[in-house]
């Protein structure tokens, strides 16, 4: 058995065309959904997970802002530009790429950003109504994870999830997300003992890691859903091409349905960012004229 996989590209050129779609519509009202993004030092992944970011919003239809600091810039002038755009009624999401340099608050910084713009949704009060079961912004790589299993029909109610990694941008709110669907959740770590007998178990596989070709195909229950959030670029000496937390070659001959790295998760995150920085605006638009959200 070879699993099917899943093309992110394709189905994130579904949902974009969608968006543009809403956005037109939002145009047609006055309303044109922006998003600010603040990059702050030269980190080259950074760099191109925005300009990515930017080129999307161009593509379906949003505008966007591009504030770029310097490594060593003052914390507290990002902090002022964020207080800028929280005051922007233009403005509709705010993102702050991560990581910051290490004279930053990190923490801070998320906070700073208004709860309404945080299209991230890693502000303490987006976590704790996603907690709750209403959520305003969902993280945008979970939200995209939720739309594959969505489109791929996967049988969420009383599904066995496994989630490997605990982190707060993938972990943490995927476990929430496939809690709300119905699945008993088991989320793994670093300090899990014997992972393989937790993931052998799992209908539906997230690995979050961040450690290359941790995943292998003897780890994994015939027939498995497994979704490889993880990005990772081979050292030189092994191809230097970029690889999944999953081996991809030994776990497509056991698993049902698959993710590939890269193509697979990634170019979901930005199209769920776009969405919610669309929701945002037709949101701002329904208070502004009294109607319902």
């Amino acid at each position: 058995m070879t699993a099917r996989s899943i093309d992110g590209n394709a189905l994130s050129a579904i949902l974009r065309d969608e968006l543009a779609a809403r956005a037109a519509a939002l145009s047609a009202r006055g309303v044109t959904p922006c998003l600010a993004v603040i990059l702050v030092g030269e980190d080259p992944a950074s760099a191109v997970y925005v300009r990515n970011k930017v080129a999307g919003c161009e593509k379906a239809g949003l505008r966007s802002l591009k504030d770029v600091y310097p490594a060593d810039a003052d914390p507290a002038l990002v902090m002022a530009r964020i207080a800028e755009l929280n005051a922007d009624p233009a403005v509709h999401g705010i993102l702050v790429q991560l990581p910051l340099p290490k004279q930053f608050d990190a923490d801070a910084v998320l906070e700073a950003i208004a709860p309404e713009k945080d299209v991230d949704g890693f502000h303490a009060e987006n976590v704790g109504a996603l907690m709750q079961g209403n959520p305003r912004f969902i993280p945008c790589t979970p939200y995209g994870v939720m739309k594959m299993l969505e489109r791929e029909k996967v049988v969420l109610k009383g599904a066995e999830a496994v989630i490997v990694g605990r982190s707060n941008i993938v972990g943490k709110p995927m476990s929430m997300l496939l809690l709300a669907a119905g699945c008993t959740v088991t989320i793994c770590h670093s300090q899990t003992r014997d992972l393989a007998f937790h993931t052998r178990r799992a209908d539906i596989l997230v690995a979050a890691v961040g450690r290359p070709k941790m995943i292998t195909g003897d780890m994994i229950k015939p027939g498995a859903t497994v979704i490889d959030v993880g990005i990772n670029r081979l050292p030189a000496e092994q191809g230097g091409k970029l690889c999944g937390d999953v081996d991809f070659e030994s776990a497509k001959e056991v698993a049902g349905i698959i993710t590939p790295v890269p193509g697979g998760v990634g170019p979901m995150t930005i199209t769920m960012l776009l969405t919610n920085t669309l929701e945002s605006a037709e949101r701002a638009l329904a208070n502004a004229t009294g109607a319902k959200a």
